[in-house]
């Protein structure tokens, strides 16, 4: 009887396990999401500013490379609602080539009205 209350238990989380999907857990004060991969590429992230004073809400930050080579990065903008829920539909992920030694800008803008926060996704 009791190895039947272990073996459902066990079933049980189990599933619970293969449900969920891998996260990146985040402060809702945390706007720049960084894999540790990038880091490790030497390509440093200033925080997105962002700029609501226009009708489209627009976000932008500044990339550096501290290596020689260049580095391809991937990002994403997240916008959020004044309750900070997610806005969707999502906008594709996008690529910039950084050369080296230098930096570069990345821009976004809310294809939204109404949004009032932005998280920005880099990873290699």
């Amino acid at each position: 009887m009791m190895n039947g209350r272990v073996a459902l238990w066990l079933a049980a989380l189990a599933l619970v396990g293969c449900s969920s999907r891998p996260t990146i857990p985040v402060a809702d004060d945390q706007t720049l999401v960084m894999e540790s991969s990038i880091l490790a590429s030497g390509i440093i992230a200033q925080p997105p500013t962002l700029n609501t004073q226009e009708l489209q809400p627009s976000a932008s930050s500044r990339l550096f490379n501290e290596r020689q080579q260049p580095v391809t990065v991937h990002y994403r903008f997240f916008w959020y609602d004044a309750r900070g829920l997610e806005m969707h539909p999502l906008e594709a992920p996008r690529t910039v080539t950084i050369p080296g030694n230098s930096g570069v800008t990345l821009y976004g803008s809310a294809n939204y009205l109404g949004a009032h926060s932005v998280r920005l996704y880099l990873y290699l």
